[in-house]
């Protein structure tokens, strides 16, 4: 048996089974009965927002679900992209590019320098670089290529502690224009005064995050001393936050040391080679976005914490 209620003030319809209405026989009418407002009580009402909750329920598990499948089906063409895009520039652009500019660069290199010249040289340009508001990413290249992962890095995070502090200091001769240039970007004024808010740990966390993000590294290293970050978090923080990037650009410059050997030997990289080099450029590219969006989605969540706090 099937009953419709209609409650007239709030236009709601509902259609159940008579066991869920909890009516006697006595009070049907042939095979549906119309309910009035006083028969339309608090029960039907409850029914009725059960059932609408169900809904919601459904619905939301759907689209969580849906979610979750298209976010893995972009992350799979992302990395049928990446490889396909990694196998182009070993065959084709790669060999042409290091013929005409990368060559030429080791060459002169290799007969101009020495390698204790060369680390000293790169240390240098690590550590005074920032300071004179010119990336360092070219000398970690230069690392890679000669020195590989383990001399090569130890070099360029032996450096870091330089090229953030004295930035870091020189910024309280230009305390006040830099004030003035943060408020005039509330977007980016937001994320970088994180680095000054909270205790020690909250401090080095912040910059950590904002390291790994793609905020400017020259920028922020001017940029932090205005946020009241002090000195310890400030290091400690951009010390572990570097370590993706310095590990980033030594296999760039391994891989372009890789390629500059075999165009320079006119040889061809064997499939092995390749598709090592493929995944492995797959795999670094893929670990670096993965690591920038959850420093961004983590930055962003610190933001809606400071801002709750502050209501």
């Amino acid at each position: 048996m099937t009953f419709a209620g209609n409650d007239e003030e709030e236009g709601l319809v509902v259609v159940m089974p008579a066991p869920l209405l909890g009516l006697a026989k006595e009070d049907l009418k042939g095979d549906y009965v119309k309910l009035g407002g006083d028969n339309l009580g608090e029960d039907n009402r409850f029914v009725a927002g059960c059932m609408s909750a169900s809904s919601s329920e459904l619905s939301y598990e759907g689209n969580s679900r849906c979610w979750s499948l298209w976010w893995w089906a972009k992350l799979v063409l992302v990395l049928i992209f990446v490889g396909v895009l990694a196998a182009v520039f070993l065959k084709w652009v790669g060999p042409f590019f290091m013929d005409k500019e990368i060559i030429p660069i080791l060459n002169w290199e290799t007969r101009t320098f020495s390698t204790p010249v060369l680390a000293v040289l790169v240390y240098a340009s690590v550590a005074l670089f920032p300071t004179l508001l010119l990336p360092s990413t070219p000398s970690m290249w230069v690392a890679g290529m000669t020195f590989g992962y383990g001399f090569g890095f130890l070099l360029i995070i032996a450096a870091v502690p330089i090229g953030v502090s004295l930035p870091y200091f020189l910024g309280h001769l230009f305390h006040h224009k830099i004030q003035n240039l943060i408020e005039r970007n509330p977007k980016n004024a937001s994320v970088i005064r994180l680095a000054g808010e909270g205790n020690w740990f909250n401090q080095a966390r912040a910059v950590t995050l904002i390291r790994i993000s793609p905020f400017p590294y020259i920028v922020f290293n001017y940029c932090a001393m205005a946020t009241g970050v002090k000195y310890g978090p400030y290091l400690l923080g951009t010390l572990i936050g570097m370590v993706p990037e310095i590990f980033v650009t030594i296999y760039t410059g391994i891989l372009i040391k890789t390629l500059a050997n075999a165009s320079q030997e006119q040889r061809f990289l064997s499939a092995p080679q390749i598709i090592l080099n493929v995944l492995g450029f797959s795999f670094t590219f893929v670990t670096t976005v993965l690591i920038t969006v959850y420093a961004k989605r983590r930055l962003k969540e610190l933001q809606r914490d400071e801002e709750l706090l502050l209501q």
